[in-house]
This record gives structure tokens, sequence and C-alpha cells, in this order.
């Protein structure tokens, strides 16, 4: 059989979700399709040229292992090392950048800067959200008013500032490749992980597209997140195309059962 460095933190603790639990049950799956050895991306390079592919999965934020993870996507590009997701991505992989792109060409997604000089190009707003272009799981984001916003010095353009939006609820949607397989959403806004099924229309599907088909990953799993606005759209609040955790326990059995047959597929594919 096809071999498969897993690559995963089990221990990463997560408000709200269990790391560990979901790879656990992946991987016992996976091990019907090919052989699969599990291991921190710290302990990857020693492994990496054995297997026929390495799945980058539930590894945590790579703010807690920076330097390790930049010696990876070095790795990854040099050698190269077949990787799914392959690191061919715009979004989160790279930083929190993207969201200023997306801005500048108009797309569906929360107006971002990263200058305060810039505060025009945004909506009228009593209050602000900011949050570091490396950030992930909500590390280092705050909450500020207008007046301690005008207080705060970040003229280094390390932090990105957007308003803080009335939203009546966040949705998730998770996609293989270019393929959609569910979404979930949080109908109690201050509760993000405690999930539900949600029944998509053509049109939320399509809004969702829209961002896989920007971003042009060659093989991975991402997630679309978003919140519905309270006058009925639906904005980006970012595109996880790097380790997106997929809240599979939320998911009905036929649901959960069809993403690890599609999974198993495209693992497939990726090594052809």
């Amino acid at each position: 059989m096809k071999k498969i460095l897993y690559l995963t933190d089990l221990s990463y603790q997560a408000k709200g979700r269990n790391y560990g639990e979901e790879d656990i049950f992946i991987t016992s799956r996976l091990k019907e399709a090919f052989d699969v050895a599990l291991c921190h991306p710290g302990c990857a390079e020693g492994f990496e040229d054995a297997v026929d592919l390495i799945v980058f999965r539930n590894t945590g934020s790579v703010i807690g292992y920076k330097d390790v993870y930049q010696a990876f996507v070095k790795r990854v590009k040099k050698k190269p090392l077949n990787t799914f997701n392959s690191f061919d991505g715009k979004a989160d992989m790279k930083g929190k950048e993207y969201l200023l792109a997306l801005t500048k060409e108009q797309y569906p997604v929360i107006p971002t800067i990263d200058s305060k000089e810039e505060l025009y190009l945004l909506p009228d707003t009593d209050a602000y959200v900011i949050k570091p272009k490396d950030g992930a799981d909500s590390i280092g984001l705050e909450f500020l008013t207008a007046a301690e916003l005008d207080e705060r010095d970040i003229a280094d353009r390390s932090m990105l500032i957007q308003p803080k939006i009335d939203f009546v609820y966040e949705v998730s949607f998770y996609f293989i490749n270019d393929r959609f397989e569910y979404a979930l959403y949080a109908p109690d806004q201050t509760k993000r992980w405690r999930l539900e099924p949600y029944s998509c229309s053509e049109e939320d599907i399509a809004f969702a597209e829209r961002f896989i088909e920007w971003n042009s990953v060659t093989n991975g799993i991402q997630r679309v997140d978003a919140c519905r606005t309270a006058d009925g759209r639906l904005l980006l609040v970012e595109l996880e195309d790097l380790n997106p955790y997929l809240s599979l326990s939320e998911t009905d059995e036929t649901t959960r059962e069809g993403f690890i047959c599609d999974f198993i597929q495209a693992l497939e594919k990726a090594m052809e």
C-alpha cells in the first residue's frame, strides 16, 4: 500500500475543539487504504523521504512552531515533497495578508486595511477589530473603540484593521479540492464552535466557491468561514487553506462517511 506521513499534534488544546480526537478518527479510516504514520511537524524531516504523501492536518497554530513550519515549507519546495494540502495556496497558509487583496479586488469580504491612514476606506463604525497578520485561533485579536484605535500605535502594518460587523451567525463551508462537502453554522454567535448542520442555498455555495476558485489550491482541504450580516449578506471572515479543523463530530454519519470516501479518493489521486 501507499505510505502516508500524517502530520498532527494530538495534544493541541483548542477552545471548543478536539484536534486529537478528530485526527485519531480520520487516521483510523485512512489506514484501511494506506500505510499511515503520525507525527508532529517538528519530527517530520526524518520520515519525509520514506513516504508517498505528507498530509498536513490538525497541527495547531503555526505561531507556536514558526521556525519548524518555515523550514518544512522550504523543504517542500526545494526537494520537492508531495503534500496534501499542496503549498500553493494564497490564503491562511501565508498569513492574513490576502484579506487586504480580496478587499481591494472587491470580493464579498469583511473590509480590511492595515494602516489607520486608510480608515476612510472602511464603513462608518464605532468599534473595530484588530488582529496580527500572522495570527490564528484568535491569537492577538482585540476589539477597540474608535478612540482606543486612535491611541494605538500600529504604524508598522503588522496588524489588520476591520470594522466590527453586526452579524447574525457564522457559517463554514468545507471543500476537498474544489468539491463542496458540507456546511456547518453557529446559531449562537457567542459560541463559535457549537456547530450544527447548515442547509445551503445554491447562492451560499456559489459564494464559497468564488474563494476556492480564487485560491487555486492544487490539492487540499479548505474551509471558507463567513458571517451572515444583519442585512442578509455573506461576508468572508477567513479562508483556511493550511490545516482547517473539520468539526466532523458535528456532522451526521452520512455526511461524515461521504467526506472520508472523498478524502481517500483525493489522496489516491494526489499520489498518482
